[in-house]
């Protein structure tokens, strides 16, 4: 943490305490003019999802309601939903921090951004469009779904971004192949985010679509997609450190991890207004990346993501987060990217079957049987390996789900 860090978060504490909210609640009895180091900031109560909850619908406004212009939603299905506030310098902020991710891609005016992702309470669409139209560039907002519609559109509008979910992106990618369209698609970039990827689906999409791919990083809690970006030399993402401070730790002890170590990334926002977040816990997994980047940019960077603390599943005693299985997979020759894992529990133990897609049909016993030896010496995990014809697993416009835990 710089001093100029510091000393804004010493002002935007002092001012949450300044006014009945959230955080004077939450820091009650804490000496906030104490605050004097980096060490003592450490010493805050972190933020985390179930006091946003608890905070619903807008006990998390930190402004008056006359500065208020916009809300959104958390995408999550489960729960009671998180509702963020957001001031007019809020989205203007957030629009520029956007585009500086288009920047660090490399895209200009000139470009066509085709964006897919949803629009409405979640943050994306509105997003990539924001700071795409602060770029200058000419943005196609077509949203998800209507696959038929977006390729038209692409080929017609001569496309050269692409922004979506990993696995609209590779739904998109097949369907083209299909169509035998390539050749009449002009898209040059794809913007990845909202999900995990491993590098097997980064590749197919990559070469299915020509294009150069660039991961983004962000969540509605703070801001939404924008915050992080990779650049071409594809060694991490850079953050906008001016906006955001960032910590990783230990998610069992709340402790800081040692720079280079994989742990969870906790966020304190600098500028945000409508309503600020203090030391908020992500349960996100990664880590910071030590050096300067060769792109010559000058913000920090943590790596792509390699999970959440809450996707870990625990099969026969063993702890499994879904890189891991990505990872597996990419070490066994005839596999594709896309997997879905079941885990039941039958005669008083657990099975996990994981069912992969794989263009060798003749071939499919050996390769479930490459697998399930990779498998038990990677993880330490016996499976049952079913191979499936390309295209077999079920598809999305949105994120996919690959993970079905029928034990509970």
């Amino acid at each position: 943490m710089i001093q100029e860090q510091l000393d804004t978060i010493k002002k935007i504490l002092i001012n949450l305490m300044s006014s009945d909210g959230f955080y004077q609640r939450k820091f009650e009895g804490i000496d906030i003019a104490s605050i004097q180091s980096q060490e003592d900031f450490e010493k805050l109560p972190f933020t985390d999802k179930g006091d946003l909850r608890d905070a619903y619908p807008l006990g998390l406004q930190a402004v008056a309601d006359s500065e208020i212009v916009r809300i959104h939603s958390s995408s999550g299905t489960t729960g009671t939903p998180i509702i963020i506030p957001y001031t007019k310098q809020d989205v203007e902020d957030w629009a520029i921090m956007f585009k500086r991710c288009y920047e660090t891609a490399g895209l200009t005016n000139l470009d066509r951004v085709h964006i897919t992702p949803g629009y409405g309470l979640w943050t994306a669409g509105i997003g990539f469009q924001a700071g795409a139209e602060l770029l200058g560039a000419m943005v196609i907002p077509m949203g998800p779904g209507n696959t038929d519609k977006q390729i038209q559109m692409m080929i017609d509008l001569k496309s050269t971004v692409l922004c979506a979910t990993s696995s609209y992106a590779l739904l998109l990618a097949e369907e083209i192949s299909k169509r035998r369209v390539k050749g009449k698609v002009h898209l040059t970039k794809g913007i990845i985010g909202s999900e995990r990827w491993g590098e097997k689906m980064r590749h197919r999409i990559a070469k299915e679509l020509g294009v150069q791919l660039y991961d983004i990083y962000g969540l509605t809690e703070i801001y939404g997609p924008g915050i992080a970006m990779s650049c071409e030399k594809e060694c991490g993402m850079h953050y906008w450190n001016d906006y955001l401070y960032f910590e990783i730790i230990d998610p069992n002890t709340g402790g800081l991890v040692p720079v280079g170590e994989i742990g969870e990334l906790v966020i304190t926002t600098l500028k945000k207004t409508g309503a600020p977040l203090i030391r908020y816990r992500t349960h996100d997994l990664t880590r910071f990346m030590p050096g300067d980047c060769a792109c010559g940019l000058n913000f920090p960077r943590i790596d792509t993501l390699i999970g959440r603390t809450d996707d870990m599943i625990k099969v026969k005693g063993i702890n499994i987060f879904p890189a891991q299985i990505e990872e597996m997979l990419r070490g066994v020759d005839g596999t594709s990217s896309e997997y879905q894992v079941m885990i039941d529990h039958l005669n008083g133990k657990d099975i996990m079957t994981l069912f992969f897609e794989t263009e060798h049909e003749t071939d499919k016993k050996s390769i479930e049987r490459n697998l399930k030896q990779h498998c038990k010496t990677k993880i330490g995990i016996t499976i049952v390996p079913k191979a499936v014809t390309i295209g077999e697993l079920p598809r999305s416009e949105k994120k996919s789900t690959r993970i079905f835990d029928n034990r509970y």
